[in-house]
């Protein structure tokens, strides 16, 4: 009872002593009330701007796509989204994984041509046996001899005929797709976004596009997916993108990609159809509908080769070249209108006679692996379709994957000579399907060679080296400058645009080496030019003409697979001004990171299996990023 009482007591004390203590506070005048009033501080809700990099992958097949399916991909499309969301898995040929990191966003882009013709041929869908081709097809492959199905279904490529037409088993595993994706988007924490691969591919010719749709299945199931049957040629597929947006009020993008196949086609200066030279109306509907670009995947990088570029001494990054699907040889004149620096080169050029660019895209990487299994980890690299698994099986090193069809032995390319893939950043404020699929269409994306480093740029006149230091770096370039696919125009007099990037590595990867600033621009002759700037090197190294005074060094040991950080930064940081800016010529700027050297995916197999491989195997490299390009319009 006493116990009680004291605790009554102090608790009095206490109440009494804090009244009396805010008591002796003053209340506030009405003047300093009214002033509350009106401030407004909560200063994170009013936040628009992007403040997040997200990592992903938007060209993954699963065995929905008959060139993954018919040839041992047994995984479909929650298998995939399940796998990129970081859960343990076992392969199509039976060997364990799990992802080291989970992937943010993923994209299954199974191509449209004869969707979910493997899982029905597996599961002897009535539907597909009611169709004499398909029934053929079909016994073929129970009767073991899925070599001769898939040959069939080839054929019919070719062709450009579907031996399937009217079936509905496109609208079927279409609606089976979608409904994966739909299973798995949480958005704030995984996004599963709705899309297909078109495999236009005109005498062998390489101009796949996926397309990536912003919105649900409600939507994406209104249509059956356009396929190369239906067409070839880019500008019907841009019909069908934009029927698609008037029917439904949806939106979608399309990304080309692997423009080092397209014989010269990709990025050429006429239609493909009619032949007809490019106009204004032609390149403002292409940039609207395919905003970005594929610079970088398991076959090959595409941003540039020391053809076209010979004073870049990083040009020769997993190039292939002679490189063709078709019975051609890749020819000098092909090159310019195949690679990313000479297109947005070019692209300067048409932005001057037509009044528009047709080649101003941002640039992302991807994988493009047929596995169902997005693994770009050199450690882990899961090969580019289930017969290339993690083996020392000849094949997963020796399998054509390149010159099938030309007579030229120099294009014959080996999955030895493939990198393990890319990866797709986007600077975005939320990992939804709405706010990536924006940033993409602004551009605000940038390209890995598979690394997740983390690369942001700002362009402007009014960017000073003191604001890369600043705790509102972001904020601060948004209100002062233009980040990564943005532009810039009327230059200021007597001022020059300013970059200021700042990178950070990839937590679990290697040091960086150096910041590069890769600048095109039109003279008033109306030639292209290029020229590489090191606007920053690691360890200290100072910069002499235009260039690090001397190279990162390396710490590769290829008999181990193995690396030192000991070497490069964690972090970097530039504030670049174009020392030779001329107010009168368009003009791009893009940012190119290098890290240090590491071992490559062949490294790591020669110490797993101890396998012998050819001379020219590619055992270390250097990791890159690519970010979209800063315009500048006189």
């Amino acid at each position: 009872m006493k116990q009680t009482t004291l605790f009554l007591a102090i608790g009095a004390c206490i109440c009494f002593s804090s009244s009396a203590f805010a008591q002796d506070v003053p209340r506030p005048t009405d003047e300093q009330l009214q002033k509350l009033k009106s401030v407004d501080y909560s200063p994170y809700p009013q936040q628009h701007f992007p403040n997040k990099v997200y990592f992903g992958e938007t060209h993954l097949h699963t065995s929905y796509s008959t060139d993954a399916g018919m040839i041992g991909n047994t995984l479909g499309p929650e298998d995939a989204f399940r796998i990129a969301r970081g859960e343990p898995f076992v392969s199509s040929m039976g060997v364990p994984g799990q992802l080291s990191r989970p992937f943010d966003f993923v994209v299954v882009s199974d191509h449209s041509e004869n969707l979910g013709l493997a899982p029905a041929v597996a599961a002897s869908d009535p539907t597909l046996l009611a169709v004499p081709w398909g029934k053929e097809l079909h016994d073929k492959v129970k009767a073991g001899k899925p070599m001769e199905a898939f040959d069939m279904f080839v054929a019919q490529i070719f062709k450009g005929e579907d031996p399937l037409a009217g079936s509905e088993l496109p609208r079927t595993y279409w609606n089976l797709e979608t409904a994966a994706a739909e299973k798995y988007n949480e958005p704030g924490l995984f996004t599963a976004l709705i899309g297909y691969e078109w495999s236009s591919a005109p005498g062998g010719a390489n101009l796949h596009r996926n397309l990536i749709f912003r919105d649900g299945k409600d939507k994406a199931d209104t249509i059956i997916p356009f396929s190369s049957y239906d067409s070839v040629d880019p500008e019907d597929l841009w019909d069908f993108m934009e029927a698609y947006e008037k029917n439904t009020g949806g939106k979608v993008l399309a990304i080309a990609h692997n423009g080092n196949l397209s014989d010269g086609l990709m990025f050429d200066d006429v239609t493909l159809t009619t032949k007809e030279p490019l106009d204004q109306d032609y390149a403002e509907r292409r940039m609207r509908l395919e905003p970005i670009y594929e610079v970088t995947q398991i076959k090959g990088d595409g941003e540039t080769l020391p053809a076209l570029s010979p004073s870049d001494e990083f040009a020769d990054y997993y190039t292939w070249e002679p490189a063709s699907f078709s019975e051609k040889t890749t020819t000098p004149e092909m090159l310019p209108n195949e690679y990313a620096r000479e297109a947005l080169k070019r692209g300067l050029a048409f932005e001057e006679e037509i009044g528009a660019n047709p080649f101003k895209f941002g640039m992302i990487g991807s994988i493009d692996a047929h596995t169902s299994i997005p693994s770009t980890e050199e450690d882990s690299f899961f090969g580019k379709i289930s017969a290339a698994e993690p083996s020392g099986s000849p094949l997963r090193y020796e399998e054509l994957v390149n010159g099938r069809l030309s007579p030229d032995p120099d294009t014959k390319t080996r999955l030895y000579e493939s990198m393990a893939g890319g990866l797709t950043a986007i600077w975005a404020r939320e990992n939804t399907r709405e706010a990536l699929w924006d940033a993409m269409a602004r551009k605000e994306v940038f390209a890995t060679t598979g690394t997740r480093l983390r690369v942001r740029v700002f362009g402007g006149w009014d960017l000073a080296a003191a604001d890369l230091e600043r705790s509102n770096f972001a904020e601060h370039g948004y209100d002062h400058g233009v980040p990564m696919g943005g532009d810039l125009a009327h230059a200021p007099d007597g001022k020059a645009p300013t970059m200021l990037i700042r990178v950070l590595r990839d937590p679990d990867g290697a040091n960086l080496d150096r910041i590069q600033i890769i600048k095109g621009w039109l003279d008033k002759d109306g030639n292209t030019h290029e020229r590489i700037y090191d606007a920053a090197c690691a360890d200290g190294r100072g910069v002499k003409d235009r260039r690090c005074e001397s190279p990162v060094g390396n710490t590769v040991n290829v008999a181990d697979a193995s690396y030192s950080n000991s070497i490069g930064d964690p972090f970097m940081a530039a504030a670049w001004t174009d020392p030779d800016f001329d107010a009168e010529q368009r003009a791009f700027y893009y940012v190119r990171v290098l890290e240090i050297p590491t071992p490559t995916w062949l490294a790591f197999d020669v110490k797993y299996f101890d396998i012998d491989l050819p001379d020219d195997a590619l055992m270390q490299g250097q990791e890159r990023a690519y970010t979209s390009a800063i315009w500048y319009t006189p």
